[in-house]
């Protein structure tokens, strides 16, 4: 579950609200009054702009913010390609990297290894995706186990955002915006571009990702819902800032570059940044905090009305990603089946489980476990579930789903895997077992038997 708010270290401040422009100095007095890139910045600083849309993006949806460092990001060696790479990592989802498969696929969770060590970058592997981050438009679907801080190294992303979901373990990041720690329960946006590092406070970790080609997630309309409900921006905590200035021979920096890694050593760490002020910056969420809405007289309602954020396509109401969360939440329907319903969708689902136990599968989905369900691909309830539910003799009466957090990123592509995917020996190979039980309960009128004999 996410921290506690006395937890918290004492040093750490949120600003809170999403979409948001904001101000935040380290050092009183560090940031330009009345322009951006004055002659000669306060304190002796460099202003450095980071730009997240272009700059003739419509101003409701332009992303942009204005860093004040010691010295400007620029200052490093040449880029060469990291050695050694991560060949677990895809950006380019075609036939030479990736399989199609129409099969429902799930996996058991996998255990943080303890030998190696391995930082966020290097136990960061690609599970599926679709699109190509080289042509701005797609995704990717990640999972990380982790069992070593990213000492002397921070990792930027130019292919896209990451959602990144903690299942086991809190992370501690440093951003060029300022410091998150992350605890499961809880989620972090990481935008394109911006230079990260993770530490791992609670020992190993592992969780999911999510990264979005050429778009950024943003929070849902309501529609009819209202004004209010789902998650509420104020509730969105994004850093203050905070620098370090020491001197740090050997710094490497591993950008991402069109799904693969690259390094480039300077002589200093890239959280100097003393003040900034913009709305392009990273930010975190409690899911607790999600206001769920839900049918409260019979059928049951569409998962989308579950989103917590999303990143739109062209198309209205068609999503290039969407985050949507299963939380507990009371369930009342009235002669309805309650879990979620058998169902063939054009949207593909990737689900995870951050704890507890999902509501549609009562055996085999563990925390820290994954499923995928591609485009027009049946699934729903398992056949313990689906017998379960029919049988209970309290059919209508109110119950409290509790003591469950799962998640779904649910894309319009059509997901390709990736082969150490398929071959994982995590991977469930009866999966499809957990449907065969389920049985005919056709029960026809004794009429029409005697209409179909003679």
């Amino acid at each position: 579950m996410a921290m506690e708010e006395e937890q918290t270290p004492p040093e750490l401040r949120y600003l809170s609200g999403l979409g948001n422009t904001f101000t935040s100095e380290a050092v009183p007095g560090s940031l330009p009054v009345g322009q951006n890139n004055p002659l000669v910045c306060p304190l002796g600083l460099y202003a450095e702009q980071l730009s997240g849309t272009s700059f003739t993006t419509p101003r409701a949806r332009n992303l942009r913010t204005w860093l004040y460092r010691i010295k400007p990001s620029v200052t490093h060696e040449p880029f060469y390609p990291r050695n050694p790479t991560n060949e677990r990592l895809v950006g380019e989802f075609d036939r030479t990297t990736t399989v199609a498969t129409p099969t429902q696929l799930r996996w058991r969770p996998a255990d943080v290894p303890l030998h190696p060590g391995l930082d966020f970058i290097d136990g960061l592997y690609t599970v599926c995706g679709a699109g190509s981050s080289c042509l701005r438009h797609g995704y990717a679907i990640h999972m990380y186990a982790a069992n070593k801080p990213m000492d002397g190294c921070s990792l930027c992303n130019a292919d896209g955002d990451f959602l990144i979901v903690p299942q086991q373990g809190r992370l501690f990041i440093t951003t060029e915006c300022g410091r998150l720690l992350v605890s499961p329960g809880e989620i972090v946006v990481i935008p394109q571009g911006l230079r990260f590092a993770v530490d791992l406070p609670d020992g190993p970790s592992r969780g999911y990702v999510s990264e979005i080609f050429g778009a950024h997630f943003q929070l849902p309309d309501l529609g009819p819902i209202g004004a209010n409900g789902l998650a509420s921006p104020r509730d969105f905590l994004s850093p203050t800032a905070w620098f370090e200035q020491e001197h740090h021979p050997g710094y490497t920096i591993v950008h991402k570059y069109g799904g693969e890694l690259f390094s480039a050593t300077q002589d200093f760490s890239p959280f100097n940044v003393v003040a900034w002020h913009g709305n392009y910056v990273p930010y975190k969420y409690d899911l607790s905090k999600f206001c769920p809405f839900n049918t409260v007289l019979l059928d049951h309602g569409d998962p989308s009305v579950n989103t917590v954020l999303t990143a739109p396509t062209d198309k209205p109401g068609v999503a290039l990603l969407d985050f949507v969360i299963f939380p507990p939440r009371w369930l009342v329907a009235e002669n309805t089946f309650r879990p979620p319903y058998y169902h063939r969708n054009c949207m593909s689902e990737f689900m995870g489980l951050i704890y507890g136990m999902y509501e549609a599968k009562a055996d085999g989905f563990l925390p820290g476990g994954a499923s995928l369900h591609s485009c027009m691909t049946p699934h729903g309830p398992d056949t313990k579930t689906h017998e379960a539910t029919i049988s209970r003799a309290a059919a209508n009466e109110p119950s409290r789903l509790s003591g469950t957090l799962a998640f779904m990123f649910e894309s319009w592509l059509i997901p390709r895997v990736c082969p150490w995917a398929l071959d994982s020996p995590c991977r469930d190979l009866d999966y499809y077992q957990c449907w065969i039980g389920l049985k005919s309960h056709f029960s026809p009128p004794a009429a029409a038997v005697d209409d179909e004999n003679e």
